[in-house]
């Protein structure tokens, strides 16, 4: 895996990085794939309207210029929902079908929504989490997940695992380390102390 500290961001500039898009399409298909369902389109329209979108990126991303006052979260919603706004006027999508309202809610989102920012970076952290996997043995993965996401104790995972607590504390220390280097490199995100995972 590149460790180089370059954002995934300063990465996506050169469309010819064929790492650093494979890794960014792994990591935002699920959230695009969420926000066309929320906007009503299922099936092959939601997966073309995703499609859709990662044209749009890899035409746009070299000359994006990047402002965490504004957000790529904002920027990317902004694309998604002009090629959603695209694909019903193409279809002629009766207007009770594809409801303009189903979609606005993404573009401002509430306290309540559910692609609001830390659903955003929920829903980042799960498709690190899925790329990180094959990196580590079952032990050490185990460990990190019943200690370090479930909150059990050192102790009773080692006593389930037959390994030592400082095994344990060793093994969610090395997946958080290799985590954090992962969401570094992301947009917009951060593994603070507001993080499910700090």
């Amino acid at each position: 895996m590149n460790t180089t500290s370059a954002s995934l961001l300063q990465r996506l500039r050169d469309p010819a990085e064929q790492p650093a898009w494979e890794r960014f399409v792994k990591l935002y298909t699920p959230l695009l794939l969420g926000w066309a369902h929320r906007a009503g389109l299922t099936g092959q329209d939601a997966a073309d309207l995703v499609q859709d979108v990662f044209v749009v990126l890899v035409r746009k991303l070299p000359l994006f210029e990047y402002d965490r006052g504004k957000g790529f979260r904002a920027w990317l919603r902004t694309i998604t929902l002009n090629k959603w706004r695209d694909r019903v006027r193409q279809q002629a999508i009766r207007p009770a079908a594809a409801d303009p309202a189903q979609f606005d809610d993404l573009a401002e989102p509430s306290g309540d929504d559910p692609f609001s920012e830390g659903e955003y970076r929920r829903q980042l952290l799960r498709a690190a989490l899925e790329m990180l996997r094959p990196e580590f043995q079952e032990t050490t993965w185990r460990a990190f997940l019943e200690h370090g996401l479930a909150g059990r104790s050192a102790q009773e995972v080692a006593a389930e695992l037959k390994m030592k607590p400082g095994a344990v504390y060793a093994a969610k220390f090395r997946v958080l380390a290799r985590l954090r280097a992962e969401m570094a490199e992301l947009v917009d995100t951060d593994l603070g102390e507001s993080s499910p995972l700090a």
